[in-house]
């Protein structure tokens, strides 16, 4: 399926959020949001992606 991953267009395999994680490597903890609207961590593995979502992704960053 064909969605965009924090604005990058991407051919994916993965059926749920959760799975998009893993497919792509996201490791640790991060913030998820499709199409805008933002999904925890505990709904991921049941929230279905669609042809076109767009998904950001985000990790936190530490600084000095």
């Amino acid at each position: 399926m064909k969605i965009v991953l924090n604005g990058e267009p991407r051919e994916v395999r993965a059926e749920t959020l959760s799975d998009l994680l893993l497919e792509c490597g996201f490791t640790g903890r991060v913030a998820t949001a499709v199409n805008e609207d933002f999904v925890p961590s505990t709904l991921r593995v049941a929230h279905k992606l669609t042809d076109g979502d767009k998904v950001e992704v985000v990790a936190p960053m530490q600084g000095g």
